[in-house]
């Protein structure tokens, strides 16, 4: 494995340029330290394992078969259905927050 020296960049352009021009020695360095179980806390191991935590919902047979339904219209698997119809409502509360917090600061 390479040691990399990641210096103090002026620029949030001069380290893109520079993880750039280093990008295959990291992705080597990555790619060992996953063969050999080097890779620890903070790694791509842990965003592999954590990418998706399953979780148990309770959801009506009347609003499951709507789910169905709805997916079957747009081609698409129910459970992913319902996964971005998770993703834009949280999107949309995240950002009805943000509007909130901004009137009551003006």
């Amino acid at each position: 494995m390479k040691k990399l020296v990641v210096p103090k960049f002026e620029s949030d352009d001069q380290e893109a340029n520079w993880w750039y021009d280093h990008r295959a020695i990291v992705e080597a360095n990555l790619s060992e330290a996953l063969r050999n179980g080097a890779a620890g806390r903070g790694t791509m191991a842990r965003v592999i394992q954590e990418a998706h935590k399953p979780v148990a919902l309770v959801v009506p047979p009347q609003d499951l078969e709507r789910a169905r339904k709805l997916a079957r219209r747009k081609k698409t698997e129910c459970r992913s259905y319902l996964l971005k119809l998770i993703h834009d409502a949280l999107d949309r509360e995240e950002a009805a927050g943000k509007r909130a917090a901004r009137r009551k600061t003006a």
